[in-house]
């Protein structure tokens, strides 16, 4: 049986390393680490040592076409298709409200977390096509709900609309390729770096119960495990299984 074929953005720390941890544990998997230094992913290249031929890290920084499409050649070379990729790099560098917000963080956390998946799907799409079930799976943040996340007296406003954003373009995939399972995934509020800067930088998200890295990841794989194509399109699917209003 041929091995699953995993690729995972954003994998040189947090919830992306996480992913490709538990990833590599399992048989039968190759499993591509996107980083944008592999050089200095020191765990990634733990990780290769441990699970000879089973991890492979690429170059990958979001929303460039070179490092993507290079990073594609490079998969194409060492295992021939894509079946899940998983986009799960993301910004989430400034909270304020819209009159604090610079225009400049606007178009950072655009260019991040909707153009970078968007990118990461062009260049990929001939590597998932060659899958008997191509999965496209976008970490979001339940902030990204304009139904719930935007009434939050949080400091979303860069961070949250570019997530609402990337939300549009999971439903885009799924109404244009009905050969692909797209899936929306929020990891729940996290121990991470990330984590930790945000809880520092607003009160809000300060009052929230975290979670570990091992907890997130591990509902998120079970969504990814479990994810089929639904007629009406993709839900967010909070790692609890929880679906919140988009």
């Amino acid at each position: 049986m041929a091995p699953t074929v995993y690729l995972v953005s954003g994998a040189n720390r947090g919830i992306g390393l996480g992913l490709v941890t538990s990833l590599a544990a399992r048989d039968n998997v190759v499993v591509f680490a996107g980083a944008r230094n592999p050089a200095s992913a020191s765990d990634l290249k733990a990780l290769e040592t441990k699970y000879p031929g089973k991890v492979h890290t690429v170059k990958l920084t979001s929303a460039d076409v070179a490092d993507n499409t290079a990073a594609a050649e490079e998969i194409k070379k060492v295992a021939g298709k894509l079946d899940v990729v998983i986009a799960n790099a993301g910004i989430a560098k400034f909270f304020g409200t819209i009159l604090d917000t610079p225009l400049s963080e606007m178009r950072d956390h655009f260019e991040v977390n909707v153009v970078g998946p968007t990118v990461l799907f062009q260049t990929m799409w001939p590597l998932l096509k060659a899958s008997p079930k191509p999965e496209f799976a976008i970490i979001t943040t339940v902030a990204g709900s304009i139904a719930f996340g935007a009434a939050l007296p949080a400091g979303f406003m860069a961070y949250g609309s570019s997530k609402a954003a990337v939300n549009y373009l999971a439903m885009k995939l799924h109404s244009e390729h009905p050969e692909i399972v797209s899936v929306l995934i929020h990891p729940g509020p996290v121990e991470t770096d990330a984590g930790n800067y945000a809880k520092e930088a607003d009160p809000v998200v300060k009052t929230m119960a975290f979670i570990s890295v091992e907890e997130s990841v591990t509902g998120i794989l079970k969504l990814v495990d479990e994810a089929k194509r639904e007629e009406e399109g993709p839900k967010m699917i909070g790692y609890d299984g929880t679906v919140f209003p988009w």
